[in-house]
């Protein structure tokens, strides 16, 4: 019987040990989606205590705790800190099978060489020492990044953030890269006329420009779209439903803007279509830029609106949903393609029944200009388990090239979520090992090596081209 989370953990073979331990382990993290807050880089802070690196914001855990019976009070609440830790503690153990199980014990493990499993009986030994090192230089934000060999991350942000941070990063130094990806689905949310009018009278504030009519619109955004770019901003993003892609026409969009300033309703035909457009111009810019573009598919999110009316969006009441997918995308892909506008793409589906569509899809828009220019991404949110992964890789594999996937990435807000490319990378390199040892892959150990290599490390940089 092996030992839980040794140094072959996941992996199943010699051949697996071989290809994890030689060639993917010690490669850089370039992780160009997640969350972080970026003040908490360019101001290099320690954490408080363990509970405020590792519970705050993290509705993983959340809704793991809620499973379980913990009053809320203990989550989100004004609990004290180490109370809602015994609660995690206690809750940890009722996680089996659950990847929470594995990731809390390799965050133990890789951050603060805590070897022993967290339950109610080491929870105020593993609070307090872990507490005691987040207070040191070695375990700043800085710190904890190092450790884990991270060479870039991208941070989500709104076309409204003004970017000091990354700003003030950059002149400072650091070490790691840290660039601002541009996301702005909050400018197409006509779902809220409302709050999309206060977005707009934002967007005028920060821009220095008035917006009355849609061209004006536009007009703000692009520049705001400049600004990144002149910040390092090589990357752009949107977590939608689904693609938009109903036919429209310009003087239909800028009547639809007119009624929103005037705060007149808008059909169901309507929202779609300014939707539509506003996707179009976003991708425009993005291939005028050369960015990458990624597309997160399928949430349906703030499912429990009593909760969300009391804790707001983004505390753990989303969940997969079974919007139609391949229609729409084909569409606004095609339309671009055909337009000579198509940006390197990445499309993320968050309901495993689209995976084989997706990678199917992907397929459509190579066009031998840029290896991998339209790409399956990486298993993301409830799918970014083992079971997730493997499922996501072997359709990648089977509808496309998996030699030219550019990997993982964490989709985090918490600095201590970064061993989650090792488990990829461990996953990855136990399922060529599998066909190796069942004579389905030659064995050969230095191309195969490479493969791996690229999948976890040079793919990704070669693709972002990321500078500063």
């Amino acid at each position: 019987m092996k030992s839980f989370l040794d140094e072959d953990f996941l992996l199943h073979s010699d051949t697996a040990r071989e290809l994890y331990h030689d060639h993917a382990k010690n490669l850089p993290i370039i992780d160009y989606h997640c969350h972080l807050p970026p003040g908490q880089i360019a101001g290099n802070i320690n954490f408080n205590n363990l509970t405020h690196a590792w519970l705050n914001g993290d509705h993983y855990k959340w809704r793991a705790m809620r499973a379980n019976g913990v009053n809320e009070a203990y989550i989100t609440g004004n609990k004290p800190d180490n109370e809602k830790f015994e609660q995690w503690a206690a809750t940890v153990p009722y996680t089996l099978r659950n990847p929470l199980y594995h990731w809390t014990h390799l965050e133990l493990q890789r951050y603060f060489g805590i070897t022993s499993r967290l339950m109610p009986g080491t929870a105020d030994f593993i609070y307090d020492d872990c507490t005691e090192k987040l207070q040191s230089p070695a375990y700043s934000v800085h710190g904890l990044l190092e450790k884990m060999n991270v060479e870039v991350i991208c941070t989500t942000d709104d076309p409204l953030d003004d970017l000091s941070h990354h700003e003030q990063y950059k002149k400072d130094g650091g070490p790691v890269k840290m660039f601002p990806a541009f996301r702005p689905d909050k400018a197409m949310h006509i779902e809220d006329i409302a709050g999309l009018n206060a977005y707009i009278t934002k967007l005028e504030e920060v821009s220095n420009t008035g917006i009355n009519k849609f061209d004006d619109y536009l007009y703000a955004l692009k520049n705001r779209h400049h600004y990144f770019a002149a910040n390092g901003c090589t990357v752009a993003d949107h977590g939608l439903e689904h693609v938009y892609a109903e036919e429209y026409t310009d003087e239909e969009i800028r009547e639809i803007f007119d009624k929103v300033r005037a705060e007149k309703k808008v059909t169901n035909t309507e929202k779609i279509k300014f939707k539509s457009a506003m996707l179009y111009n976003f991708a425009v810019w993005n291939q005028e830029k050369d960015w990458v573009q990624q597309f997160h598919l399928g949430a349906i999110r703030n499912n429990n609106s009593r909760l969300l009316s009391q804790l707001g969006p983004d505390t753990g009441f989303d969940s997969i949903g079974d919007f139609s997918q391949a229609r729409p995308l084909s569409k606004f892909l095609n339309k671009l393609d055909k337009d000579d506008r198509l940006a390197k793409t990445i499309v993320y589906n968050l309901n495993p029944a689209d995976n084989e569509m997706m990678a199917a899809m992907v397929g459509n828009f190579n066009d031998g200009s840029v290896a991998g220019k339209v790409q399956f991404g990486s298993a993301w949110w409830f799918l970014d388990q083992k079971d997730g992964m493997t499922k996501q890789l072997n359709a990648l594999s089977n509808m496309g090239l998996l030699s030219r996937f550019i990997g993982m990435l964490t989709d985090s807000r918490s600095f201590l979520s970064f061993p989650r490319h090792e488990y990829f990378r461990r996953i990855l390199c136990n399922l060529f090992a599998q066909d190796i040892e069942n004579g389905e892959l030659p064995n050969d150990i230095e191309w195969t090596g490479k493969i791996i290599q690229d999948i976890c490390y040079y793919n990704a940089k070669s693709y972002f081209k990321f500078k500063q």
